[in-house]
């Protein structure tokens, strides 16, 4: 019995170096991506998903981003100071608003680390759907016995994390 327990205590603290190992990795590209760019990880995924779809609107973009679109308003904001992006409004319904590249943020993606939607959701991205699937279950499952846990934090950036 007391073999069981440590085999599982061994398990749990595996499990944890590998977390470690992810979030640091995370940090570190982040990280990177700042010295580089001198935006964050999720203003340069912003920016690459401008630069792949001149025109973008910020509902778009907020659901590529998978961030409520307050969020991703906020993060065009930033962007928009930099002056590395610019808003337009479609002549026939001044609502709609499109976004583009500047000059200045086409520089920023032509230096940026890759991956340009960062570091985990690239890698959650090239997983074998059945892996990704019991990754999901393991994952609520983990999230389950939390005592604390911020539902609110699934539509926030890692990078604002």
């Amino acid at each position: 019995m007391q073999d069981i327990k440590a085999n599982e205590s061994d398990k749990a603290r595996e499990t944890l170096k590998r977390f470690r190992i992810v979030f640091s990795s995370v940090k570190k590209h982040f990280d990177d991506i700042e010295a580089q760019c001198g935006v964050s990880g999720a203003q340069l995924w912003a920016l690459w998903e401008i630069s792949r779809s001149p025109g973008l609107r910020v509902s778009e973009l907020a659901n590529a981003l998978l961030i409520h679109q307050s969020t991703a308003s906020n993060l065009l904001v930033k962007l928009e100071e930099k002056m590395l992006i610019r808003r337009e409004r479609a002549s026939h319904d001044q609502r709609v608003v499109r976004l583009h590249m500047t000059e200045k943020g086409n520089d920023i993606i032509a230096r940026a680390p890759k991956p340009m939607i960062g570091l985990l959701p690239d890698a959650l991205q090239r997983l074998p759907e059945d892996t990704l699937a019991n990754l999901l279950e393991c994952m609520d499952a983990l999230i389950s016995r939390m005592q604390i846990r911020d539902d609110e934090a699934n539509a926030k950036p890692l990078s604002e994390l």
